[in-house]
């Protein structure tokens, strides 16, 4: 399980690290969070290891307490980006609602779009918002994302798509009463 100093050996050494520890390592992080999110974490924890192989410690034990450690960075790091999702979604909530006074058109336009939006998943408003409220282009958004910029294209594609749908399939409002009334002369 210690990881060698040759190359050829580092594909063995981290199957047999793999092997030992990910059973430990996904009762760890169930016990942490949802059953299905575990497995992400773990998968996630582990391309650390890959990356960070060298500084595995060699003694047994302490290699399984290395990777606990990693997964719990992960988990971390999970918890911390689905604040700042919730907290986006909140200012967008909230910016969505105080956009514009005089226009009943508009508020009522940027009120869907904040309804529209909490019904995208994460993964489409984190790669919206990096183009639409960081201005990033697809390169720089992919090296946040830890993607490929065709696969960010791709994301941003698809998440404009969702986002088109929620907003055709919201529940056309009623004329106000006010406005109801009055004809056109």
């Amino acid at each position: 399980m210690s990881p060698p100093t040759r190359a050829p050996d580092r594909e063995r050494a981290f199957r047999s690290l793999y092997t030992a520890v990910y059973p430990d390592a996904l009762r760890f992080a169930q016990r942490r969070i949802l059953r299905e999110h575990a497995e992400d974490v773990v998968a996630e924890a582990f391309l650390v290891v890959w990356r960070r192989f060298d500084d595995v410690p060699r003694a047994d034990d302490d290699a399984r307490a290395w990777v606990f450690g990693i997964v719990r960075n992960v988990l971390l790091n999970d918890r911390r980006g689905e604040r700042r999702r919730e907290a986006l979604g909140i200012r967008l909530a909230d910016s969505a609602t105080l956009v514009v006074d005089a226009h009943d058109d508009a508020v009522v336009s940027a009120v869907d779009l904040a309804a529209a939006w909490r019904r995208l998943p994460a993964a489409h408003q984190e790669v919206l918002a990096l183009a639409a409220f960081e201005g990033l282009t697809a390169p720089q958004a992919g090296v946040v994302l830890g993607i490929s910029p065709v696969a960010v294209r791709l994301r941003l594609t698809r998440a404009r798509r969702a986002l088109r749908a929620h907003l055709d399939h919201l529940p056309q409002r009623a004329a106000t009463p006010a406005l109801a009334g009055r004809t056109t002369r």
